[in-house]
């Protein structure tokens, strides 16, 4: 089964940290691009971060030297750190997975996790 799974959402104040990951199961988890996106209340859904299956990396200028995306094939797991959290940073985080041709061509969705930045 296709399957992406996040955790480590939660409450945190401003200025903190959290690391979210997400586990995935039943595709070549080390073929596929791996993103971190979010969407506020209200919003469109925005991408935050990416990490290619050669572990090249990109990032939304608004999280730049905050935020981290790294990935363990082994594992099968993407994580994002986020350090010195703003108030702004507030949203449902999403894990997604994709390959496109001439590798493959397919998308896969997480069912998000809530991250909460208030004092």
């Amino acid at each position: 089964q296709v399957r992406l799974v996040e955790s480590g959402g939660g409450l945190v104040q401003p200025g903190g940290s959290l690391r979210l990951s997400c586990a995935a199961s039943g595709f070549t988890f080390s073929m596929y691009t791996m993103n971190w996106y979010r969407q506020a209340p209200g919003k469109e859904r925005e991408l935050v971060a990416g990490i290619t299956r050669t572990y090249g990396t990109n990032y939304a200028e608004s999280v730049k030297g905050r935020f981290t995306i790294s990935r363990d094939n082994p594992k099968k797991t993407v994580y994002l750190q986020m350090n010195t959290l703003k108030p702004e940073d507030t949203a449902v985080y999403y894990c997604n997975a994709v390959i496109r041709p001439p590798y493959g061509n397919s998308e896969v969705w997480g069912q998000g996790t809530l991250v909460t930045v208030s004092s």
